[in-house]
């Protein structure tokens, strides 16, 4: 049990720094991403509703408040990620690891979520 835990709280920090990192370059550093997202072949208009929407499942993850917005967050994450990954695999930029790591991160921290806290709520 507290093996599941360690991981769970190392996998969901992770990968929560990262969607929040995401999230602030999306802010912070948007000539850059809407460089990207051009190239990518994605519209430029979405970066700033993605970034909430990121922001947004963290907070829905972390805070544990409704189990189904918890498992929409996962969810949501993980298609934002699937589709980063193959718009990044098939433009050949080389950048798709990241995304591949967050897919990980969140399978880990959902299956360990899934172990410790299904049976509570």
């Amino acid at each position: 049990m507290k093996t599941d835990k360690i991981i769970y709280w190392l996998s969901t920090g992770l990968m929560c720094a990262l969607f929040l990192f995401s999230a602030g370059m999306y802010f912070f550093n948007n000539p850059m991403v809407k460089e990207i997202f051009t190239f990518l072949g994605f519209p430029t208009w979405i970066i700033y509703p993605l970034a909430v929407a990121k922001i947004l499942a963290v907070v829905a993850i972390l805070s544990k408040q409704s189990r189904v917005l918890k498992e929409w967050a996962y969810a949501g994450l993980f298609f934002d990620s699937m589709l980063a990954f193959g718009a990044h695999w098939f433009a050949n930029d080389g950048q798709f690891a990241p995304a591949l790591i967050a897919m990980v991160l969140i399978l880990v921290s959902r299956i360990f979520d899934h172990r410790l806290y299904s049976s509570i709520n």
